[in-house]
């Protein structure tokens, strides 16, 4: 199994006149192998995946792990407030060739802990792939918690957690409870410093859709416990950590990536381009960061 830590991009789905880009996603795909990402997820939420089609959905995921060849692990979001839903779009990502699958909670439901248990048993019993949960209280309105989480990490396909709980003493909890090769990666990329201090393993990241080669560095610093550098690098990229939340995330980085010639600034609604606010800021942080 691929070591699932470090800087992973929550990678942008380009669009272009209304349709997936496919030539920008690869040569987004090029540059984060280029760049030292450690791995990709690809059709996230930042991907925009309740935007997409079905069918551009998998042919996304598809496509991504044709681009990476191998290069880099690839991690489906695959996610779904229907059970049937997440397991079919799961089967089909194993079927291509993705390393795991992310998979969020079920939102709008508000299932209990025991529909979480039952929600994921079915994913895990029905699927070989290796399953990331995306813990995302904010947005889902459901929390998964700790005890719960122990339950889901004793089974063998359950392999970690995307932890958007905002809580540093979580990380803590959850190696008490998981035990401490259970994979905790965290989703807010300002606060992955005092995470992986916690015994977090890196970051499914925002940020490193604009900045993968510093995400990069500063992963490797963290993770090695050099504390120096890796502070300096979140010094130079906490600007960029900032406004690319200013606005919806997937909006903020297309901007930032248009400005840098790798796609268009394009979305699907209800998301629209970002306000020319917003773009000062983005530029104001790229410059800080010295990417631009």
């Amino acid at each position: 199994m691929p070591d699932f830590k470090g800087s992973i991009p929550a990678l942008v789905t380009p669009f272009k006149n209304g349709k997936v880009d496919y030539e920008a996603l690869e040569r987004l795909i090029e540059w984060h192998v280029d760049e030292g990402s450690h791995g990709i997820v690809a059709v996230g939420t930042t991907g925009e995946s309740p935007t997409v089609s079905k069918l551009e959905h998998k042919d996304i995921l598809k496509r991504v792990v044709e681009f990476t060849a191998g290069r880099l692990p690839v991690i489906a979001g695959t996610g779904s407030n229907a059970t049937a839903q997440s397991l079919d779009m799961l089967q089909h990502a194993e079927s291509v060739g993705a390393d795991a699958a992310l998979i969020v909670t079920p939102y709008y439901n508000k299932p209990n802990q025991a529909g979480l248990l039952s929600h994921y048993q079915v994913l895990h019993d029905n699927s070989n792939l290796p399953i990331i949960i995306y813990n995302i209280p904010g947005r889902c309105v459901i929390d998964i918690l700790p005890d719960t989480m122990a339950q889901m990490a004793r089974w063998p396909r359950i392999i970690g957690v995307k932890d958007a709980t905002g809580s540093m003493e979580r990380v803590s909890q959850q190696r008490a409870k998981c035990g401490k090769d259970f994979l905790q990666l965290s989703a807010e990329d300002a606060a992955v410093l005092g995470f992986n201090a916690h015994g977090g393993s890196g970051c499914i990241s925002v940020t490193a859709n604009v900045a993968p080669r510093l995400c990069a560095e500063f992963q490797e610093a963290s993770l090695a416990e050099d504390l120096s550098r890796a502070r300096a690098l979140q010094d130079r990229l906490l600007p960029l950590h900032s406004a690319v939340f200013l606005e919806p995330p997937a909006a903020c980085v297309k901007y930032a990536l248009s400005r840098l010639g790798h796609c268009t600034d394009e979305v699907r609604l209800p998301l629209t381009p970002i306000a020319d606010e917003t773009k000062k800021a983005l530029d104001q942080a790229m410059e800080a960061a010295g990417l631009i």
